[in-house]
């Protein structure tokens, strides 16, 4: 017990006082983000082989040389539909295949055909489609233009790396009894001196009290991109930072690396929980994108254009529109070169290009949408009970409840605390009986006891991940001493998911659903709180390969596990470690954050950036996971957190209990009050998240995506838009009565959509910054001019007793007097939708009157009905309205409301075809 405490003393302390940075890399104590960021740029020593080409239906491939060593590369470049290339840069006779990242694309791309323009000893010219690549010999390069104009350079700034694989050069003093020619024979392997031979980090690594045997030795592959038409860059998620990147110049790179950071730092570059490696270039006329597919350690460094009067003026007379484009220089620690150029031309073309590579959310349950309920620990059944008869005392609507580490059987996995919750099935049974739900956390690590049945099994058959000297890690985390299961396998992989069997797991029910966290992997006592990178993996692949893929390959097991439990039923898990696909198997949230202002406000611009890269089911711990918030910012947070995707207020187990009826009554109205919206919105984001599944669109949208030619949204990031249909500007700073809220330009004479507050209808019709007075209940939210939202406000203690309830339809007119939006509906729960049992519905007001049109319909009957028409913008008051349903004409009631007009109680069918004419 006593070597416990001291292995966690670091641990606790990092916990109660935040994270300590020096306990993290920064690159300078990197040997290989030192080595590549050392590299002078204009000076690449990479160049094409001449006639070594060859030319396939849809990619070439030629031969690189480091003009250095004289070390030969491949390069392949293959064209793909959807606007888009992949180029690949491998040795062409590597010592040992080096690591290709596997899982992450949903299919192997699609290729296109391609076709050689031109070809000679200087360039290679290839068109696939209306776009097209310059292949530059000497020094390399790649151009690739969008209908002919330039918008992503591969190495423009000749920063490529790519140090191949070798044998460790041997020193003869310590071969002094071995075979002269052996010791010969072995350095004329290397004859060449190479820069990184120079590097003490090369070929072993120490940071604090750890060793990294590095045993391959030098393997990092660099590249950096260029984005001549960009103003801005964003992506590479996860950090807690702005939505645009910031230039590192001077400072630290952007670091992607799979991390357990305790009260993490807010505007910083430092790693966090989750890595995808894919960043966009955005300017007024064209946004592009590149997605760097590489699952080790990365670093990437961002350079932004000079903004300043005098180079605006040479650049005017010059006329270059910037002399030194945005960059950024990827730099990995091993793996190959392996990268897709995404070229737009719009934000959500790229945004669509890359989740057509990677995935998108599948469409989850609608409990899933609605408000989660969750602290660090709930004590026992009886605390369960307690809390949600509380909800219902308090008409407060909550659809799961979820159980942190300590309802296990000494952290062990797969078990209950018998003392604490005896009947685990009487407990589920009692929260399905009102349509909630049970969320349970199950982490990677497992308890080394050998009368535990998973860590026996786990040991006698091998399945965990091994150490250089092939014994089993061991690690410690929660439980005490644990090791990991080896998740690249495809038979551990099998052996996790069937623990979730009914049959395997007695004490759970097909609708308890799941919370993997600590998966980055967690590890208390390894090097930066993680796994060694010199541990082993299925066909001996090292960690330092694949390390931000093991969350991915944790939650891939327990997806499937949670299928083959239910085929029929949708699985909900949440993850904290994620990378570049993981969106088709979980959602995500912001990790351990802090209670206040800040953390609060970075909720929308991590998640913003989280949206653009795939992961558009992204929250924050609503009140923050450490400390203990305000009244007033616990009441903004649970506003903010209601128009956020993943909705779950979260805490330490040391904060004191912050249920919303703990809290002054003003402050649990307002609580009520937020959720209560998010309740009456939860239509409006079903259909986003179908759309979404539908079309790769992400659900939370950066203002850029749809106002692409209005500078001044690009470094917004305290709005954010709803798709296209809702404009959110929370209220994000303690004690002000009033808040900017900026609506965008539609063109270059500063037209605005029309915008209406949803709280009352009042039209916004003028481009620019507006004040908004907000008193405690204001969430300022606006609907644009010329969408359709659907809504139900008939609110209940779950939404998954809202089902067969009516909708009301928000029409909201733009400057033409029209309005348009969609609405889906399906059985919530099981992949019946997929067999086409589901309405898909796009609703039309030409002016005058408001009609359906069904995109689907046949194979689902709906219960729900249209109770009434909320119309916005209308110039005049209808005398009255009149509705049609299967040729049958009956008069409507129309009333006035606070700058809108009620239809009332159209009482139609959802599944029915009806017009509704307004009679002026």
């Amino acid at each position: 017990m006593r070597l416990i405490i001291f292995i966690l003393i670091p641990f606790i302390l990092q916990v109660t006082f935040g994270v300590d940075p020096n306990n993290f890399k920064k690159c300078e104590q990197s040997s290989f983000c030192r080595r590549c960021r050392k590299i002078a740029p204009g000076n690449s020593k990479f160049a094409l082989v001449p006639g070594s080409m060859n030319t396939y239906s849809n990619a070439i491939t030629v031969d690189l040389v480091n003009t250095d060593t004289q070390h030969l590369f491949v390069v392949k470049l293959e064209g793909l539909v959807n606007n888009s290339f992949r180029l690949i840069i491998d040795e062409k006779t590597p010592l040992r295949s080096r690591y290709k990242v596997a899982h992450a694309l949903v299919t192997e791309p699609q290729t296109e055909n391609i076709n050689i323009e031109k070809e000679d000893q200087n360039e290679v010219v290839l068109t696939c489609g209306y776009n097209k690549a310059v292949i530059v010999a000497d020094p390399f390069r790649i151009d690739f233009y969008e209908n002919n104009v330039l918008v992503v350079s591969a190495n423009a700034k000749g920063l490529m790396n790519f140090e191949h694989l070798r044998k460790k050069p041997v020193n003869p003093d310590e071969n002094q009894n071995e075979n002269s020619d052996d010791v010969s024979e072995a350095n004329e392997i290397e004859s060449i001196a190479t820069p990184e031979e120079d590097d003490p980090g090369a070929w072993e690594e120490n940071f604090n009290s750890h060793h990294d045997s590095k045993p391959y030795g030098p393997e990092a592959v660099a590249l950096d991109f260029s984005f001549p038409e960009a103003e801005a860059l964003f992506g590479i998620p996860e950090h807690a930072d702005g939505f645009i990147l910031k230039s590192t110049s001077g400072t630290e790179p952007y670091r992607l690396y799979n991390l357990d950071v305790f009260e993490y730092l807010i505007d910083s570059k430092m790693a966090l929980y989750g890595s995808v490696p894919v960043l966009y270039g955005h300017g007024p006329q064209r946004t592009a994108g590149v997605f760097w597919l590489n699952a080790a350690e990365t670093w990437v460094d961002i350079y932004t254009a000079e903004r300043n009067v005098v180079s605006s003026i040479v650049n005017f007379v010059s006329g270059s529109r910037k002399a030194d484009p945005q960059a950024a220089h990827f730099m990995s620690e091993t793996g190959i070169i392996d990268c897709f150029i995404m070229l737009g031309p719009s934000p959500m073309d790229v945004f669509k290009q890359y989740t057509s590579l990677t995935g998108t959310a599948p469409l989850p349950q609608m409990f899933a949408l609605a408000y989660h309920q969750c602290r660090w620990n709930y004590n026992d059944a009886a605390d369960v009970e307690s809390v949600v008869t509380k909800f219902d005392e308090f008409d407060i609507p909550m659809d799961a409840m979820w159980l942190d580490i300590e309802y296990t059987d000494g952290k062990r996995y797969f078990t209950w605390n018998s003392y604490k919750f005896q009947e685990p099935l009487e407990m589920i049974k009692n929260l399905t009986d009102l349509g909630r739900h049970l969320i349970i956390i199950i982490d990677p690590h497992i308890k080394r006891d050998n009368n535990y049945f998973f860590h026996k099994h786990c040991t006698d058959e091998g399945y965990y991940v091994k150490t250089k000297d092939g014994k089993d890690y061991e690690g410690w985390c929660w439980p005490g001493a644990a090791s990991y299961p080896d998740f690249f396998r495809k038979d551990v992989r099998d052996y996790y998911a069937q623990q979730y069997l009914l049959t395997n797991f007695k004490t759970t029910t097909a609708d308890v659903m799941l919370w993997n966290d600590m998966n980055e992997p967690s590890v208390f006592n390894g090097p930066e709180v993680t796994m060694p990178k010199d541990l082993l993996h299925e066909d001996g692949w090292e960690h330092r390969n694949l390390h931000n893929l093991y969350g991915h390959m944790h939650i891939m097991a327990t997806f499937d596990g949670l299928l083959e439990r239910d085929p029929k039923q949708r699985p909900f898990i949440l993850t904290r470690s994620h990378f570049s696909g993981s969106q088709r198997y979980a959602a995500i949230w912001t990790g351990d954050n802090l209670a206040d202002w800040g953390h609060l406000q970075h909720s929308i611009k991590m998640c913003l950036s989280e949206a653009v890269a795939g992961f558009s089911f992204c929250g924050a711990d609503v009140g923050g996971f450490f400390g203990n918030p305000s009244p007033e910012l616990f009441g903004r947070w649970y506003q903010t957190g209601a128009f956020l995707p993943f909705f779950r207020s979260h805490s330490h187990i040391d904060t004191a209990r912050r249920e919303p009826w703990l809290y002054p009554e003003s402050t649990r109205m307002i609580i009520r009050d937020a959720i209560r919206k998010r309740y009456s919105y939860l239509p409006f984001w079903y259909t986003m998240f179908y759309e979404h599944e539908l079309n790769g669109g992400p659900v939370i949208r950066p203002l850029l995506a749809h106002y692409s030619k209005d500078v001044n949204t690009f470094t917004i990031d305290n709005q954010f838009l709803l798709q296209n249909r809702l404009m959110v500007r929370p209220v994000m700073d303690q004690g002000v009565s009033k808040v900017s809220v900026y609506f965008p330009t539609i063109d270059d004479k500063k037209t605005s959509d029309l915008w209406y507050d949803v709280d009352n209808y009042q039209k916004y019709d003028q481009a620019g910054s507006h004040t908004i007075p907000v008193n405690d209940y204001k969430i300022p939210v606006y609907q644009r001019g010329g969408s359709i939202v659907p809504k139900k406000e008939r609110i209940r203690r779950a939404a998954t007793l809202m089902k067969n309830d009516p909708y009301t339809l928000i029409v909201a007119l733009d400057r033409d007097g029209k309005a348009e939006g969609s609405l889906y509906i399906d059985d919530e729960k099981t992949f019946d939708y997929r067999q086409g049992k589901y309405i898909y519905i796009n609703y039309k007001f030409d002016g005058r009157k408001l009609f359906n049109e069904f995109i689907n319909r046949s194979k689902y009957a709906s219960k729900s009905w249209i109770e009434r028409v909320i119309f916005a913008g209308l110039t005049n008051k209808p005398k009255s309205a009149t509705i049609i349903v299967d040729g049958l004409t009956q008069e409507l009631e129309v009333q006035s409301q606070e700058n809108a007009y009620i239809v009332r109680k159209p009482g139609v069918a959802i599944n029915k075809d009806f017009e509704i004419k307004l009679n002026f």
